[in-house]
């Protein structure tokens, strides 16, 4: 199972949004959050039969996908519910969309989200007409962890603030909120009457989970499971986001009717390859994902011995869960970081589309020879600059 993630498929000139935005430019990608490693192989095999089946009209779950998706949410996430609840959508950033046009629907003029964040957060309530208030965390001064800032919180919303967008694991920290953390949010939610949007989709990626376990919102009983919309794929875990395949679990009836009237007839159904993949992954995967998480832990420790010991100017956030690394360049004082690497050969996220301003957004979702590559050219592009 290693050498899957010991691999690097050849990717260039597939089609790959990742590698082949650089055209035919000398550039490793460490930027979009996709994985350069081959999907489970039970995911393939079961693409492969839907391939034989050769009839790709308009789909539907079929009762064995959607028992797997059920199975899933019971196994790892302590979900009970209905599976009425679940609302199938083609991926996870239109959702981002009509949970804010479901707020404007109910009055809101505005919604709160903390930065920095994966960019959708900030473009979606835009895209309906609302206005984006955004709080950046704070350095937790016990444990250095970037956490909820509730007083400015509480002073950022007024009556017309109706939606809370929050992202757990958060993209691109890397935090995985505990247990009071996600408490404190639902009390000030219930408090303030928001609906509470939360974007899990890096939740099966926890580096520790004896240490920094994940709490779904789903585990939690009371007032939030009337205003909750929890936002779940199998896609980013298992390197399937190319299929377009996310789902809503929305526990109250009548805020899933809003939700559903929302998303109207402008987002498209979820493919025919979509429902397939994700209940393979979902019901087959488990294996793949322990051998991910091993590549993940190993990269992560890579990353940051290499930062500390070529750059230590250079502060690399503590990282719970994803495959992303939020450093801090700002002591580098480059006009533009990203634009600076990427010349250089490195392709990075640009912290400012996130929030954060002299911030970058690192990759290492892929194999080691890959990871150490760009590190070479990462110090090598500074050194030049030095000189």
């Amino acid at each position: 199972m290693q050498s899957t993630f010991d691999q690097t498929p050849e990717r260039r000139g597939s089609g790959s949004l990742k590698w082949d935005i650089y055209g035919n430019k000398d550039v490793l990608p460490f930027w979009v959050a996709d994985m350069d490693f081959e999907s489970p192989p039970e995911v393939l095999e079961a693409l492969h039969q839907r391939v034989a089946h050769g009839v790709f009209g308009y789909t539907l779950p079929t009762t064995d996908e959607k028992a797997a998706v059920l199975n899933y949410l019971r196994r790892r996430h302590g979900y009970t519910g209905e599976g009425s609840a679940l609302v199938w959508l083609p991926g996870m950033v239109p959702a981002l969309t009509i949970a804010s046009a479901v707020a404007k629907s109910r009055g809101a003029t505005s919604a709160l989200t903390c930065t920095p964040v994966y960019p959708p957060f900030l473009k979606g309530p835009k895209d309906v007409g609302l206005e984006v208030r955004s709080v950046p965390l704070v350095e937790d001064p016990v444990s250095r962890r970037l956490t909820f800032n509730f007083a400015a919180m509480e002073k950022c919303v007024d009556a017309e603030t109706g939606l809370f967008i929050l992202c757990n694991p958060h993209n691109p920290v890397g935090r995985a909120y505990s247990k009071d953390e996600l408490s404190e949010l639902i009390d000030f939610c219930n408090r303030q009457d928001l609906l509470l949007c939360s974007d899990e989709i890096h939740c099966d990626l926890i580096l520790d989970d004896a240490k920094t376990p994940h709490h779904s919102l789903l585990g939690f009983e009371g007032d939030v499971q009337q205003r909750e919309i929890v936002l779940m794929a199998a896609s980013k875990t298992y390197n399937i986001a190319g299929i377009g395949c996310a789902f809503a679990v929305i526990p109250d009836g009548q805020l899933r009717i809003a939700f559903r009237k929302a998303a109207g007839g402008w987002v498209p159904p979820v493919n025919a390859f979509g429902y397939p993949a994700t209940a393979a992954a979902f019901r087959h995967g488990e294996s793949w994902r322990q051998g991910l998480l091993v590549r993940l832990r190993e990269n992560e420790a890579i990353l940051r011995r290499h930062l500390g010991l070529h750059h230590p100017e250079i502060t690399m956030a503590p990282i719970e869960a994803t495959y992303l690394a939020w450093l801090d360049v700002r002591a580098l004082n480059l006009k533009n970081p990203q634009a600076f690497f990427q010349e250089r050969g490195i392709g990075l996220s640009d912290g400012t589309d996130f929030g954060g301003p002299g911030f970058l957004r690192w990759n290492f979702g892929c194999s080691k020879a890959v990871l150490e590559e760009g590190l070479a050219r990462f110090t090598k592009a500074l050194a030049s600059e030095v000189s």
